[in-house]
């Protein structure tokens, strides 16, 4: 199909080293850390972020404002590492450790609690996995199956057990899953990994094990631990095509991690570069692809950002590229990644020191167009600020994209007081007719993004089947001034843009119909 108004062209790379971004701060109340981000795909307007320990935070305009809340599961309590994800049916879910206040302890079980409206509520208590006394549970991380087929929407979680946290005692990788929508979880969680580590929380402890979903539903995790307990540690990695059920009978080694996972970052408390791995859905030439995004040191002082590689779902890696484009002898740590799952853009987030001789730290982004081949990196914090050892950053950073909306999220120090942090970062994309590579079932209009705009938005919608279609724009007044689409067309997710450079200010409605269904939503045109 062609439109003038959709578009056509691809984005051409350029350098971004110095553009400014707007730096939007999302709360500086109670010394929030340890940060985690999610979009939800299907109305871009919508974010949600999670804190160190049980705050949480939603933003309903593309995240420059943000409301707060404290996040309480009465049952087992809330503690740290939160994990933010969306699934698809805009449901968004807080993971977290527990600390119950009666019957258990300290974190005992990995939480989940889920809220059916952007973030707004969550319900209490939630649900849990991998309850298994006296063992502790640490470090998890969570995904959808946004690929469909009969384990769409399923949730899956992977995690650190640890039979005694901060002994000599061992670690593994365990994992489960909901297909329920987080009511309930598999229970017992399943061990994943073939070579243990120690429980000290270090080096020698295997950890970081982050989950994602490849484009036919095989499910794929890297961690970070012991080749060789005490001299050689690397990135480890499973997979399984049954939905968990059973994974490798042997684990494939990706590659060395130097220095390991535990890092030493002056002004850091404690700073890790354990890996995320993420897998390509969208419908880019890069679909398939799993990566991985890691944390090694080069020298003493001098640690990197590195990405890694598999066409062949795991079976094979590429060498390790660097991603931070500076000088050698300068640190970057703190790192973690996403893929826009509607353009296959990689997008990696992290904390660097190119540009001073001390502490001083900016936040910078890297964004790769061609699959990981190369990266452009470029500061997207607006000052830089100073940590302290004495104040606790948590174990990450994190970041969430899709359709060329990209919010980085991080923690600053200012003055002795934490605050975190976004960054508006908005790209045009090109046009892809089937978003996740999903038959929608149903016919949708989205919210137009942004909203109020000027002088252009976005306007997303989903076609169940083969039938006529017709998007057209009107005005207050109710008169029909634009028609964007007017044909036949498959099924699948449209995007159109809608350039209103033309007319003025004022309250603009757009509607779609096909067969039997018709839907109007209203948009603001601000000059």
């Amino acid at each position: 199909m062609k439109y003038s108004t959709l578009i056509l062209a691809v984005l051409i790379t350029v350098s971004l080293s110095s553009q400014p971004f707007i730096n939007v701060m999302i709360s500086n109340t109670g010394g929030p850390e340890e940060v985690s981000i999610c979009v939800n795909p299907k109305n871009l307007n919508q974010l949600v972020a999670g804190a160190n320990i049980n705050f949480f935070y939603y933003s309903t305009n593309g995240g420059f404002n943000w409301t707060s809340g404290t996040l309480v599961s009465s049952q087992y309590g809330v503690w740290g590492d939160p994990t933010i994800i969306c699934d698809t049916l805009g449901n968004f879910y807080f993971f977290h450790l527990s600390n119950p206040s009666s019957g258990g302890s300290w974190i005992d079980r990995i939480v989940c609690q889920k809220s059916t409206n952007a973030g707004m509520t969550w319900n209490n208590p939630g649900s849990y996995m991998g309850l298994n006394p006296p063992k502790d549970q640490d470090k998890q991380w969570a995904c959808v199956d946004w690929t469909g087929g009969t384990r769409g929407n399923w949730l899956y979680a992977t995690w650190t057990q640890f039979n005694s946290y901060g002994s000599a005692d061992s670690s593994n990788i365990l994992f489960s899953r909901s297909t329920d929508g987080g009511i309930s979880w598999l229970d017992p969680a399943v061990r994943i990994n073939q070579i243990g580590g120690d429980g000290i929380d270090g080096d020698n402890t295997v950890e970081g094990a982050v989950p994602t979903v490849g484009p036919n539903g095989n499910l794929y995790v890297a961690w970070a631990g012991p080749k060789v307990r005490n001299s050689i540690y690397g990135i480890f990695f499973d997979k399984s095509s049954d939905g968990g059920n059973t994974w490798l009978t042997d684990d494939i080694y990706v590659c060395d991690q130097k220095g390991g996972w535990d890092q030493d970052i002056a002004g850091i408390q404690r700073a890790n570069g354990m890996p995320v791995t993420i897998c390509d859905i969208s419908n880019s030439p890069y679909r398939g692809t799993i990566y991985i995004n890691f944390v090694d040191s080069v020298a003493p002082g001098d640690h990197d950002v590195k990405l890694i590689k598999s066409t062949n779902e795991g079976l094979t890696w590429s060498a390790p590229v660097k991603v931070n484009y500076d000088e050698t002898g300068k640190e970057q740590f703190f790192t973690w990644m996403a893929v826009d799952q509607y353009t296959g853009y990689i997008y990696i987030v992290f904390y660097d020191r190119r540009n001073y001789n001390d502490t001083r730290t900016d936040v910078f982004v890297a964004r790769s167009t061609n699959g990981g081949a190369t990266f452009s990196d470029f500061r997207v914090s607006e000052t830089p600020f100073t940590p302290s050892s004495g104040v606790f950053f948590g174990d990450y950073i994190n970041i969430t994209a899709h359709r060329g909306i990209v919010r980085p999220i991080w923690t600053r120090l200012q003055s002795g007081s934490l605050s975190i942090w976004t960054a508006i970062l908005d790209y045009p994309v090109p046009v892809i007719s089937t978003g996740f590579n999903i038959v929608p079932v149903s016919y949708s209009l989205y919210q137009n993004f942004p909203n109020p705009f000027n002088p252009s938005t976005m306007i997303s919608f989903d076609i169940p089947k083969s039938d006529l279609v017709k998007l057209s724009i009107f005005d207050a007044l109710g008169r029909e001034i634009s028609t964007l689409v007017n044909e036949q067309l498959q099924p699948g997710t449209y995007e159109v843009e809608w350039n209103a450079a033309n007319y003025p200010s004022g309250v603009y409605f757009y509607k779609l119909t096909s067969g039997n269904y018709s839907k109007v939503n209203k948009m603001v045109l601000l000059k």
